[in-house]
């Protein structure tokens, strides 16, 4: 498998998320996702 052509969604997904589960992580309290901090934009001054 091309690791280059992947995006990072996919190394997540196909890498990453698998490699926390071996290590014995909770996935629905110590693993998440694309998570969202804001409701709406982040103005910058």
């Amino acid at each position: 498998m091309d690791k280059k052509g992947l995006s990072e969604r996919d190394i997540c997904t196909k890498f990453v998320t698998p490699a926390l589960r071996r290590a014995g992580w909770d996935e629905l309290l110590q693993i998440r996702e694309e998570v969202g901090f804001t409701k709406g934009r982040i103005i910058v001054r």
